[in-house]
């Protein structure tokens, strides 16, 4: 799952992807922050449908979530070398360090296989929702560890809200554990709700590691490459997951519905990867973050209302509490 600069003093990243801080950002034209906050709804809707498109090829091809996170990673890496010539790139940025790279590349592997195994076992709603209101929060823990930031009163509200929220929705998936005719949980749409949920603890862990390298390496005010971190993360992230898609499952699809397979994962790479991404990181430089943080809830809700609509999913009432705590959250978080 781009290159932000440093945390502020209190931690403002509030999704599972990081976004910058007003400071780096200069005045742009009204017109011009009107297309980059576009831009940023666009990609977040994009990164809404990913899970959906990943449980869809979860049940029809026989791909595993690894699998699925190859694919998404090479064809996204082969559009990003692809669209090079044609992309403007600022004069003035740093390349980042070859370990800073690999790190990314294989902490974007974790982040996307962990989030797609999420959906797959917990459901889309359940695993996109867990995911991303966990993410600001390990975050903000892990600021206060590596770098010394404060909390203060509401970022231990956020915490104590987004604990309270991991915890309705494991409430209320393991009160709905039981597999329904279907073959689907009625909590969420998965067949492991419990394990969907660490899934997503793992992918939010990788997630906020993600955040504090990045912003890391951008306390010395210098303005790092993002085009070159995420198209290295995807290559890093491909050759990582190679060995263990093709250790653990299927690479391929299978036969029976290879067409439909192979427009999803096109899809995959194309839309919610090399293009959501290189709409994102146009827009770094031109929208300030708390907007970008409102825009980017788009990203859960598109996630919830395709999970209901498209995979029929269907809520219990302790998981739809623990949806809108997690959520609630992530709003007190923003500033």
């Amino acid at each position: 799952m781009p290159s932000q600069p440093a945390l502020p003093a209190r931690p403002r990243t509030l999704a599972a992807h990081p976004v910058p801080t007003d400071a780096t950002l200069t005045p742009h034209p009204t017109r011009a922050r009107r297309r980059a906050l576009l831009a940023v709804g666009l990609a977040a809707a994009s990164w809404g449908s990913a899970g959906a498109v990943a449980a869809i090829l979860h049940r029809s091809s026989g791909l595993g979530p690894i699998a699925v996170s190859f694919w998404r990673f090479a064809i996204g890496a082969l559009l990003l070398v692809a669209a090079r010539p044609f992309l403007r790139r600022p004069t003035d940025t740093v390349r980042p360090g070859l370990p800073a790279l690999i790190g990314t590349g294989i902490l974007m592997a974790v982040f996307q296989t962990c989030y797609l195994a999420s959906v797959d076992l917990a459901g889309l709603a359940l695993g996109t929702t867990a995911t991303l209101g966990a993410a600001p929060v390990l975050t903000a823990l892990g600021a206060r560890a590596v770098f010394g930031e404060r909390l203060g009163r509401r970022g231990v509200a956020t915490i104590v809200l987004a604990v309270t929220g991991l915890a309705l929705l494991a409430f209320g998936s393991d009160a709905t554990s039981g597999v329904a005719a279907s073959g689907a949980t009625a909590s969420g749409g998965g067949t492991a709700p419990l394990w969907g949920l660490l899934c997503a603890l793992g992918s939010a862990t990788g997630s906020a590691a993600i955040n504090l390298l990045t912003q890391a390496q951008t306390r010395d005010g210098r303005a790092h490459d993002a085009y070159d971190r995420a198209l290295s993360g995807f290559a890093v992230g491909a050759l990582g997951l190679l060995a263990l898609a093709a250790a653990t499952g299927p690479l391929l699809p299978s036969g029976h519905h290879l067409a439909t397979a192979v427009v999803l994962l096109g899809y995959l790479g194309a839309v919610p990867t090399a293009l959501a991404y290189s709409l994102f990181f146009a827009a770094l430089t031109v929208v300030r973050a708390t907007a970008v943080s409102v825009m980017m809830m788009l990203e859960p809700v598109a996630a919830l209302l395709l999970g209901i609509t498209l995979l029929s999913e269907r809520l219990t009432l302790p998981a739809a509490a623990g949806t809108a705590t997690l959520l609630a959250a992530v709003a007190l978080l923003r500033d």
